[in-house]
């Protein structure tokens, strides 16, 4: 998929980096020319799923790193999390009712339905990969279309 060499953000596992990768995807996003509600829909998945890492996969380890990068296309932008995790499979999660009264189980269910592809794989060195692609709608032009 991607067509250009990714934009990559490297931060401890702690909750207080947020912002800064909202940020990141936020600027690496407007640098691709994506409009507003594709930016705002694509930093929630990923504030989502750095959340969940930090939470579940890294479970307050600080000393541990992920990793984030941003790819981008003519068809689509994914940005792709690395962890040091257990590992993960996405999509065993379940389909969780959005109705249903409960505290927290929310986030995977957030980000698919934000993003077009979520999946989860081994890292061969450790951890999991997981993956959001957001496809970008016909009239949105992309970088290379600018150039």
């Amino acid at each position: 998929m991607p067509e250009s060499r990714p934009l990559i953000l490297s931060v401890p596992s702690e909750c207080s980096y947020l912002p800064v990768i909202r940020a990141f995807v936020e600027a690496a996003c407007r640098v691709a020319r994506c409009d507003e509600k594709f930016t705002q829909g694509l930093t929630l998945a990923v504030h989502e799923a750095v959340s969940n890492v930090i939470c579940h996969a890294h479970r307050g380890r600080p000393e541990a790193r992920l990793h984030v990068e941003y790819h981008t296309s003519s068809e689509a932008i994914e940005v792709q999390i690395h962890d040091e995790g257990e590992p993960f499979d996405v999509c065993a999660a379940p389909h969780r009712d959005p109705g249903e009264l409960r505290i927290g189980g929310r986030g995977i269910f957030l980000m698919r339905a934000l993003v077009d592809e979520l999946m989860c794989c081994p890292r061969s060195t450790g951890g999991n990969i997981l993956r959001l692609v957001k496809r970008r709608r016909r009239s949105e032009p992309s970088q290379s279309d600018a150039d």
